[in-house]
């Protein structure tokens, strides 16, 4: 595996791959590589000829009081990983590669609808760090496919909407959630957790479980079962951002009449944020 960190050494590697005819698959990262990450590899290397992956803690995503400077930067690790994976060429760009103007003067890519409220509502402006920067990445690698995980599911809907409303020739391939044998779903941000955090994190998948199970069942008391989930988390030791049933499509909100539903959360342990999703076909 190759890691190079201009965009004159990534082209020059592409146009390689290109003119031997390899289908590419790209995979963006922030890096501190986990087996969901991994498992985003094996699907690319499943599907494509040459896979790339990028890894870029993006400030423009992040939030004057979020953890862009804490946030974990374990690049010899994660190239060991990648290259077990099957990964053929790693991207490490700098702030500087990405944005040579400086962020305040870089034109924003900003995706409506889709990036509001949820995750867009509790972190005002880091859709639109995401649609820029994935925008950005995809002009670089011009991949034929890309690949994310089902855990930031706005996110994976964002990157559809901002694909198909701009006319980019690429596939999106979403890839379900990997859970530690606990259920936890696994999050870069996990490692943030104390050892009684890490305990009690599974409750987080285990309170949505609760809800899934209820509607299932006919409930659709929905304001109820949020309330009896709020307290559930409350009892478990988390601060609950939002929970939400969402169209799984669309992401409107969904209604009595709704049957391809997912159920979306975040909450606080101590000052770590988890995000959570559940599917629900009725």
């Amino acid at each position: 595996m190759n890691t190079v960190q201009t965009l004159a050494q990534l082209r020059s590697c592409v146009a390689q791959a290109r003119s031997a005819g390899k289908r590419i698959a790209f995979v963006p990262t922030m890096g501190n590589l986990h087996a969901g990450h991994i498992a985003l590899i094996t699907q690319a290397v499943a599907r494509a000829d040459f896979v790339i992956a990028s890894i870029f803690v993006n400030p423009l995503q992040f939030g004057p009081n979020e953890d862009l400077d804490s946030y974990p930067r374990t690049l010899a690790a994660d190239q060991s990983k990648l290259e077990a994976a099957g990964c053929d060429l790693l991207f490490t760009p700098s702030p500087q590669d990405i944005y040579p103007n400086g962020m305040a003067q870089q034109t924003i890519v900003s995706v409506p609808g889709v990036s509001s409220g949820l995750c867009g509502g509790s972190r005002p402006g880091h859709f639109d760090g995401v649609s820029t920067v994935v925008c950005k990445l995809f002009n670089m690698v011009q991949p034929d496919l890309a690949l994310f995980g089902e855990k930031d599911y706005q996110q994976l809907a964002v990157i559809r909407k901002m694909v198909a409303d701009l006319n980019m020739p690429i596939e999106i391939c979403g890839v379900a959630i990997v859970r530690d044998s606990d259920g936890l779903a696994l999050s870069s941000r996990n490692g943030y957790l104390n050892a009684q955090q890490r305990a009690d994190a599974p409750a987080l998948q285990q309170c949505m479980q609760s809800v899934k199970t209820h509607i299932t069942n006919g409930n659709r008391d929905y304001a109820a079962l949020f309330a009896q989930f709020n307290s559930d988390l409350q009892a478990a030791g988390f601060r609950l951002d939002y929970v939400e049933l969402r169209d799984a499509l669309s992401l409107e909100p969904a209604d009595a009449d709704s049957r391809n539903m997912v159920l979306l959360a975040a909450a606080y342990l101590g000052t770590t944020r988890l995000i959570d999703n559940l599917i629900i076909d009725l």
